[in-house]
């Protein structure tokens, strides 16, 4: 016969057994509770690995499909709900059934108030090949501007699933280098995360910041947003935007900050002129938030490439081996700032320590004054973090990204404020930020870990990927109180030692990237 001391015995055996395997994560900041996506009754599953004193890396899996998200079509987003009723009249003519949808969600951070639009759309389907065969009709009776996709990356209530995976670093025990990394070691070289692991070794890593993908957007790999490697400031930054800013190589003091940049070239008398930007093609500014006549805006403005016809660029050897080619005129600097040459068009070698002046439109006649051959020319570049300017040392470095997502353990999406909304074209947003998305988040904790997270998405059945306001609660608990959005979709990645352990989105597969933040013993 049992005795009935031995009931609470097992019970507290098993809740020691329990709490004794639960992952690091989250717990030093006071979060021991599941991800708040779907309801809270959901079933989560976490897996932990150490990876190094100090690192360890988690992959949790949460909820299940629901049977209520189905694919559908969707024809049209319009800023008014009388142009979406016109747009289902027409396919009511044509022998659909369409349906309208107020789209409610605005930015956090958007003054305007009532739906940000009116999403049209047709059919509802639990094969995707079946919306695939009605775009197609849609599209001989000609409609454009077509779209499949899941309800359940809408943003609204779902069961998932969700996979996520973090990588935590503890600067306190972690005895090696967190650092960035170009694409084959320039700006003009794309790679993929995990060859860029595989050739430095490195231990883990997530992909980086935004970047240009297409030539008519400026030189392909170009960083849009600040980057700053060893000191060395290698792309201006789309002002005020918030990035990842690392004061040393382990991580320690890490923050999350507004960052601006400030260039400047000296002639040899002491006269001043703005430098436009760094190592990118004169006249494309992709996420705007440059400044000297910038068209159409020089606030920030996400996936848009602003132009203007003046500009006095510099080039480095972390470019590349030539700076691109086009009408204008180009110095020559050895690296003392000293001109050596000038040449009459754009297009030609970048000294390996010296640099290139190109000048397009009034800044010809400027460079043309003030760079003759044997005058010497000095730099002043100047970084702001917030208020406070940050010192370049050679253990400095900076991750562009946006929008922020957390300050001070809540929420605080700048969405507007960084240019991921676009008045005119209030679906940007609502595509880019509302909806769920493959994303790529950074955060840091109370006591200085810095969390390294990716949602995998764009993957029905599998993990459909997170909205801002998702990763937002996603990054607060697992234990952040600071934390800000990387580049996402497609250029989500993340490997472990040897292995992508994430499911990049991409048709193709992994997709080359122009930098990485990469972890190494």
């Amino acid at each position: 016969m049992r005795k009935p001391v031995r009931k609470p015995f097992i019970l507290l055996l098993v809740v020691v057994l329990v709490m004794s395997l639960r992952p690091s994560v989250g717990s030093a900041d006071g979060n021991r509770g599941g991800l708040p996506l779907g309801p809270p009754d959901l079933r989560e599953k976490r897996e932990t690995q150490p990876l190094a004193p100090g690192v360890t890396y988690t992959r949790i899996v949460r909820g299940q499909p629901s049977e209520k998200d189905l694919f559908t079509v969707d024809v049209a987003f319009h800023a008014t709900r009388e142009e979406a009723e016109r747009e289902a009249a027409r396919l009511r003519s044509d022998g659909h059934r369409p349906r309208v949808k107020p789209i409610r969600e605005r930015a956090p951070d958007d003054p305007r108030e009532g739906p940000l639009g009116y999403l049209v759309r047709v059919g509802a389907f639990s094969d995707e090949s079946e919306a695939e065969e009605l775009k197609q009709e849609l599209t001989a009776q000609g409609y454009s501007g077509l779209r499949v996709v899941y309800t359940g990356e809408d943003g609204g209530p779902t069961t998932g699933p969700w996979v996520v995976h973090v990588l935590e670093i503890d600067p306190r025990s972690f005895k090696g280098n967190l650092v960035p990394q170009l694409g084959k070691d320039r700006i003009q070289g794309r790679e993929t995360l995990s060859s860029m692991v595989g050739r430095t070794g490195a231990l883990a890593g997530v992909n980086g910041g935004y970047f240009v993908v297409g030539e008519t957007d400026g030189t392909p790999g170009d960083l849009a947003g600040t980057s700053v490697i060893n000191g060395r400031v290698l792309s201006e930054a789309v002002r005020g935007r918030t990035s990842l800013v690392l004061p040393s190589d382990s991580g320690q003091g890490a923050r999350v900050a507004p960052v601006s940049t400030e260039l400047e070239v000296l002639a040899a008398n002491g006269v001043r002129r703005e430098l436009d930007g760094l190592n990118r093609r004169p006249g494309l500014i992709r996420g705007c938030g440059g400044s000297g006549g910038d068209r159409p805006t020089e606030e920030p403005k996400h996936d848009y490439t602003c132009t203007d016809d003046s500009e006095l660029i510099r080039f480095t050897s972390a470019f590349g081996d030539q700076t691109p080619g086009g009408e204008g005129t180009e110095a020559v600097l050895d690296a003392s700032g000293r001109v050596l040459e000038i040449r009459t068009d754009r297009g030609g070698p970048i000294p390996e320590k010296g640099s290139v002046l190109a000048a397009t439109g009034e800044a010809r006649g400027w460079l043309q004054q003030y760079a003759r051959p044997g005058t010497r020319l000095t730099f002043e570049t100047r970084v702001q973090a917030g208020r406070h300017r940050l010192p370049l040392s050679p253990r400095m470095h900076i991750l562009n990204g946006g929008p922020r997502l957390l300050k001070d353990g809540e929420p605080a999406i700048t969405a507007v404020r960084e240019g991921f909304h676009w008045k005119e074209n209030p679906e940007f947003y609502y595509r880019f930020g509302a909806r769920r998305n493959p994303r790529t988040l950074a955060g840091i904790t109370e006591q200085g870990r810095l969390l390294l997270v990716t949602v995998d998405g764009r993957n029905p059945g599998t993990s459909i990927g997170a909205s801002f306001k998702e990763s937002a609660r996603i990054l607060k608990a697992l234990g952040a109180r600071e934390g800000l959005n990387l580049d996402g979709g497609g250029s989500t990645t993340m490997t472990v030692e040897d292995r992508v352990v994430n499911h990049p989105s991409d048709p193709t597969g992994e997709r080359p990237i122009a930098d990485a933040l990469l972890i190494r013993e």
